[in-house]
């Protein structure tokens, strides 16, 4: 957003040149008042890890990229995106997932819905011994999806955008996007834990792949499964 028109030409200079570059960073991307660009694989950025968010973005500027975010996960469509998608180097991630699925993937993967939620450094850790695995995709992966194996239920902790603290325990498909958008905030693709032989097309995916749970998958293409 430009500055005040009564501004004058001493006190814009001062303001740009006192402004931190992050703050720029995240001004020039909403500038297009679009969904933003989404970084793909490969770009350095999604490597780096990112920095614990402390305030760095004003109130303001904070709740209109969270809003950005939204509408960028939204748009894509995803069920979750953090901001080193999008080349901001902060420990901010948001969910949301409606989870419009039929009652035997609900039951199979515990997917149910999740209302729109903003993390701020989160972090996680497994509870019990129990986990899972099921085909991931990644936006910033796009086309290709895999077989992760993950704990079945975390806790997880942090904050929300407001600076509420965040401590519960998440299970099923939740925990898994949960864990799959903060491992983004510490340079962690789902590829670095997924089975490999599971890689697989989109149109794989479409024609032989679709089932509730990757059980074929794993017969045929030669991977395995968590007892």
């Amino acid at each position: 957003m430009p500055p005040p028109s009564d501004s004058g030409p001493s006190t814009d200079s001062a303001d740009s040149a006192d402004r931190p570059p992050l703050v720029d960073r995240v001004e020039e991307l909403l500038a297009t008042g679009g969904p933003l660009p989404i970084v793909a694989a490969g770009d350095p950025v999604l490597r780096r890890g990112t920095r614990p968010y402390d305030g760095q973005l004003p109130p303001v500027l904070l709740a209109r990229f969270v809003d950005a975010l939204r509408l960028t996960m939204r748009t894509a469509p995803g069920v979750g995106l953090a901001a080193p998608q999008v080349g901001v180097g902060l420990r901010i991630a948001v969910i949301e997932d409606p989870a419009p699925v039929p009652e035997e993937v609900r039951v199979a993967r515990g997917r149910v819905p999740q209302p729109f939620r903003v993390l701020v450094n989160p972090s996680y850790e497994p509870v019990g011994a129990e986990r899972a695995a099921f085909f991931e995709g990644c936006l910033s992966v796009p086309g290709w999806q895999a077989v992760v194996s993950r704990p079945a239920a975390v806790r997880l902790r942090g904050r929300d955008e407001h600076g509420r603290a965040l401590d519960e325990v998440v299970t099923g498909w939740p925990a898994r996007i949960v864990q799959h958008e903060t491992d983004h905030l510490d340079g962690v693709l789902y590829l670095d834990r997924a089975e490999l032989r599971s890689l697989s097309s989109g149109q794989a995916m479409a024609e032989r792949w679709n089932a509730p749970t990757p059980h074929d998958a794993a017969q045929e293409l030669g991977f395995g499964l968590p007892e």
